[in-house]
């Protein structure tokens, strides 16, 4: 019998700069595999003089009216339910949770946030302002601090491409540089507001290599970064860079630990796969630690290890390398400490599967203070370590929280910690530490960074 050849193999999908609502094919290019260890589509890397191109393209598209907000919730309607540039949502996410590692249904939830803060802009901008009527012929009118805004993002996790949106609604023109592992979340939101109405010179996506992403803070008048502290750091104390890096959120338990409580913690610290900056990574306990590690490990032992795209999927996935190197991490981290998860899941840190990938499992460990040098660490799983806390340490193991839940009945306590400066949200009881509405702030107030006062006295136009 004659052999039979194989089909060829189907292209890899390409991904190329998106610049005045066209793909700008580029010679540079890289290829993105998946945390299986598969190819999943071939990405054109914008080189710095088209950087700079696109730059002019979005300032002098950018000033006037802002776009209208009833773009915004159409493509919201766009993002979750319509084909965009050849991809179902469904397809969407399968390549978002391949490419990132995170599981399939936190992708599905988080594009379904992303919808939902579009069509809500208008609800954050007013909970967010001060009314600017201030009597006849006396206001104050908030305006964008310049024309051309830049975000620098992460590949942890979808949602905050909101940010750019957000700039967008109040009239910037837009510069994204993706993470390098989901250049597919702002291709589709770029896609879908495009599609929606929004003049195509104003926003500009360029996959790139991190110093055409440094080269676009330089060039905007405000930016966006997200990232790692090595990522962020530079930034820090820019005015005109808001920077979103390591969360440390913390919770303080100060009351009895009763079976709703554990619900509560393990939620907050497994939720997506533990992959927000939000998500648990400091618990300070009233009293010795170990028995509350010991049940929080024992709780999380029980999230089965599967690949991202099995819709029971909880926990993230890594490469081979990747899972290597968090595996040595944690050896690390472990040194001093005791590891409760060894005791309830005798596997590696990472876990292989079916598919090729590696699954971090969920690690508990307890420090014997709250002030050990391994308090505060984040990974990008269940990660969490245990320490003690007396009340007369007051709210300095709080510090430095992006979210901090307080379990207590000690009302001065959580007063302490409102007004504590490093701490950016409090929560209280067994709320979620990303818990939210329209106009609470995540990380400060970022309409107030967007947009500036300017006083208008006498008759407008």
């Amino acid at each position: 019998m004659a052999a039979h050849a194989r089909p060829a193999p189907d292209p890899l999908p390409a991904l190329d700069p998106l610049i005045d609502g066209r793909p700008q094919p580029s010679a540079d290019r890289t290829e993105l595999s998946g945390v299986h260890g598969q190819p999943l589509a071939d990405v054109g890397l914008a080189p710095r003089l088209m950087a700079q191109g696109a730059v002019h393209t979005v300032r002098a598209a950018a000033g006037g009216p802002a776009p209208d907000p009833a773009l915004f919730a159409r493509a919201a309607k766009l993002l979750t339910e319509e084909q965009l540039a050849g991809e179902t949502p469904q397809r969407y996410v399968g390549r978002v949770a391949l490419s990132t590692g995170l599981a399939s249904c936190a992708v599905r939830r988080s594009l379904a946030e992303l919808a939902a803060e579009l069509a809500e802009l208008p609800q954050v901008t007013a909970a967010e302002l001060p009314s600017g009527e201030l009597g006849e012929g006396l206001r104050t009118r908030w305006v964008p601090r310049g024309r051309v805004f830049a975000a620098v993002m992460a590949s942890n996790h979808p949602s905050p491409h909101g940010a750019w949106a957000q700039a967008l609604f109040h009239g910037y023109g837009v510069l994204v540089r993706p993470g390098s592992r989901d250049p597919w979340t702002p291709a589709r939101l770029a896609a879908a507001l495009l599609a929606a109405g929004l003049p195509a010179g104003r926003l500009a996506v360029l996959p790139s290599e991190h110093p055409v992403g440094e080269f676009l803070l330089e060039a905007a008048d405000v930016g966006i970064v997200y990232g790692g502290e090595s990522a962020v750091g530079r930034w820090r104390g820019r005015d005109s860079v808001a920077v979103r890096g390591p969360g440390r959120a913390k919770a303080l338990l100060d009351t009895p630990l009763t079976d709703e409580v554990l619900d509560h913690l393990v939620h907050a610290v497994s939720f997506d796969g533990g992959t927000r900056c939000t998500n648990l990574s400091v618990l300070l306990v009233n009293g010795p630690p170990a028995e509350t590690a010991d049940r929080i490990a024992e709780r999380l032992s029980r999230i089965p290890a599967l690949p991202v795209t099995d819709p029971e999927a909880v926990l993230p996935a890594v490469g081979g390398e990747r899972a290597g190197q968090l595996t040595r991490q944690v050896a690390r981290l472990a040194e001093g400490l005791e590891d409760h998860s060894a005791r309830f899941d005798p596997r590696p840190v990472a876990v292989r599967l079916p598919d090729g990938s590696y699954c971090p499992r969920p690690v508990v460990l307890s420090a014997p203070r709250h002030d050990h040098p391994a308090v505060g660490t984040e990974l990008p799983f269940p990660f969490v370590i245990v320490a003690p806390w007396e009340p007369r340490d007051g709210t300095a193991p709080l510090r430095d929280s992006l979210a901090l839940n307080l379990l207590t009945a000690r009302t001065g306590l959580v007063t302490d910690a409102v007004a504590e400066p490093t701490v950016r949200k409090v929560t209280t009881g067994a709320v979620p530490p990303w818990h939210t509405a329209p106009g609470i702030p995540h990380d400060g107030s970022f309409t107030g960074f967007l947009l500036e006062p300017k006083g208008v006295v006498g008759d407008l136009p």
